[in-house]
């Protein structure tokens, strides 16, 4: 069975031609960045990638995470990669340096991220609930809260998580029961239950550091009466280290289609006087607070979906290049040959490659925004990234991780019915990637968020300047005397026309009756992906065209980058009429259909 291998190659080049690292190292704070150190920094994330925490993806999906009275143990191998993955510093690449990160830039982080999604998405799911829990510290915390829990989060020498969902409020909220009483010195002891608690016990880190949604005694309803509390598994000591153990328990962890290695939690706060917790910012503010955990979540579960579909690529590829089956239709050798030469494996192959490519362009520039927004000196320009990034956030996790389902489950079909069994690996991507498009907000959630706030709230502001940037890349297509790029240019085109009526639609009809572009949101979503992503591999064609010109870089590598966009124009991009359609004209039946007839 294959190993991860980091693509490199491709990622340079996003760096370089997309998310364009010069404009980047000249951020205040970022002024050493450079595109070297950028790949260096990535080659040695491959070499970790692929070295210490692949091996591991296939005893943690047949050992998984075990439970027993209390306690959870990660599966063999785990607890020494995590020290390895601590110790190495990969924890804290771009976290502030203030509190020991190394401060590099997100995009750096999220191509790294990418690799650990990749080489083992059970193992990388807790150092990203451990960014989502320093994030939230950082902006909300009091000042000794960052000085008590940063640093060590920063390093991963402690982890972090998120309680959010119990069993009566799933992504319903306003429904959360939890309940957080105030103590006379200032703190306050937590009762109830939550539930989907990623890594909420373990065996990795000496310490836990909870945030949690509950109610003080005089909140309000709603989502209005939610409060953020800090909780840590053993309360801490004056000097830092972990002391008492806190009124919290790991009751039980799920038994899961997949991501078996990662210990999904059910946890009970205060089965005795209470789990002794600290508020986070102000009180009734919680959820305010926990968007920032979760859309710095919602960021990292696409960046799964990203690594998860290069994962089944690669396992596909190999497959192919190595099983012989059949001769080559209209050769005249009758030898059987390798299954890559059979033009619907190609198409497959290319489907999945292609789609990976595009997420991990889109992504990347997403992040590089979020970098310019975070940094630029201009606030006008930090505005219209932020614009930019909000836009983009629940298109990144929806499209990524609804891809990646279809790319793992055409990794399981060219395996054909080899595909089918557990040892060749395929399987288990195909179940992994399952979890993706539902937690962390549900792709119908995303849609929603896309619809209504993103699009219908500013009249179509932030949709329609990407619009206008797809029109100007348009343009400069055509003035090529390429083919390829030509034929790109024109189903790029026909998608952004596309989403523009799609755009105006959402406009239009959001205020009258917000149930008609709802219920073509999530096609909605898909569309925006898809004519997101052909921008971009658009834009990597015209400057692997350019590149060529100058005679820079991997000419064969270069000339497959041209060859992939117009794959994706060709079979991805076209499918932009469709979705067209379903949404501006498919929302009567399904409004209409009664409901004692499902």
């Amino acid at each position: 069975m294959s190993e991860y291998a980091a693509p490199l190659q491709d990622m340079d080049f996003v760096l370089r031609e997309l998310a364009q690292v010069d404009a980047i190292s000249r951020l205040p704070g970022h002024e050493e960045f450079s595109q070297d150190l950028a790949s260096a920094i990535l080659e040695e994330a491959g070499k970790f990638a692929a070295g210490v925490i692949s091996p591991l993806n296939v005893v943690g999906d047949r050992v998984g995470a075990r439970w027993t009275d209390g306690d959870v143990a990660t599966a063999p191998g785990w607890s020494d990669a995590y020290a390895r993955f601590v110790e190495s510093g990969w924890n804290a690449l771009s976290c502030p340096a203030e509190y020991g990160g190394q401060g590099l830039p997100r995009v750096v982080s999220a191509l790294v991220e990418e690799m650990w999604n990749g080489a083992n998405v059970a193992f990388a799911l807790c150092p990203m609930l451990t960014r989502g829990a320093i994030e939230a510290l950082e902006l909300c915390g009091t000042p000794s809260q960052k000085a008590m829990y940063l640093p060590r989060l920063v390093s991963g020498e402690w982890t972090g998580t998120m309680n959010l969902t119990e069993p009566q409020a799933g992504s319903d909220l306003s429904a959360v029961r939890t309940r957080a009483l105030p103590q006379a010195d200032g703190s306050f002891r937590l009762h109830g239950q939550k539930i989907f608690i990623t890594y909420g016990e373990h065996d990795l880190a000496p310490n836990i550091i909870h945030l949690v949604l509950a109610r003080t005694p005089d909140a309000p309803e709603g989502v209005k009466g939610i409060s953020l509390f800090v909780v840590p598994k053993f309360l801490v000591n004056d000097d830092g280290s972990p002391g008492a153990r806190n009124d919290v328990r790991c009751v039980s962890i799920e038994h899961k289609l997949g991501i078996h290695g990662s210990p999904t939690a059910v946890l009970a706060f205060g089965d005795g006087e209470g789990a002794q917790g600290w508020l986070v910012g102000e009180e009734n503010r919680g959820l305010e607070y926990m968007f920032i955990m979760m859309n710095a979540a919602r960021y990292s579960v696409g960046l799964e979906g990203v690594g998860l579909c290069e994962r089944a690529y690669q396992r596909a590829r190999d497959y192919a290049r190595d099983r012989k089956q059949g001769v080559e239709a209209g050769a005249t050798s009758r030898d059987k040959v390798a299954i890559l030469r059979h033009p619907d494996v190609r198409r497959m192959l290319l489907q999945m490659k292609t789609r990976t490519e595009a997420l991990r362009a889109v992504a990347c520039v997403v992040a590089a925004a979020m970098d310019s927004a975070a940094a630029h000196p201009d606030d006008a320009v930090r505005k219209d990234q932020q614009r930019f990034v909000d836009l983009m956030i629940p298109v990144v996790k929806g499209w990524s991780t609804e891809t990646s389902v279809v790319v793992t489950s055409l990794g399981v079909q060219v395996h054909g019915g080899m595909g089918y069994v557990e040892e060749t690996g395929a399987a288990q991507h195909l179940r992994d990637s399952r979890i993706t498009p539902i937690y962390e907000g549900t792709t119908g959630i995303q849609a929603a968020d896309l619809v209504g706030r993103k699009i219908a709230r500013d009249g179509g502001a932030a949709a329609q300047a990407v619009l206008e940037e797809i029109e100007s890349l348009d343009r400069k297509l055509k003035a090529t005397d390429d083919e390829s790029l030509h034929v790109v240019a024109a189903r790029l085109s026909a998608g952004a026309a596309a989403l523009r009526a799609c755009v105006d639609h959402v406009v239009k009809h959001f205020q009258r009756d917000a149930r008609v572009p709802l219920a073509g949101s999530v096609p909605l979503l898909s569309l925006f992906g898809i004519v997101a992503g052909g921008w971009q591999m658009a834009r990597a064609a015209l400057a692997a065209c350019e590149c060529i010109v100058r005679g820079d870089g991997d000419a064969s590598f270069l000339r497959a980058k041209v060859l992939s966009a117009r794959f994706y124009a060709d079979h991805v991009l076209t499918e932009s009429e469709g979705l067209m359609q379903a949404i501006v004209a498919g929302s009567t039946a399904t409004l209409d259909y009664p409901d004692d007839q499902f």
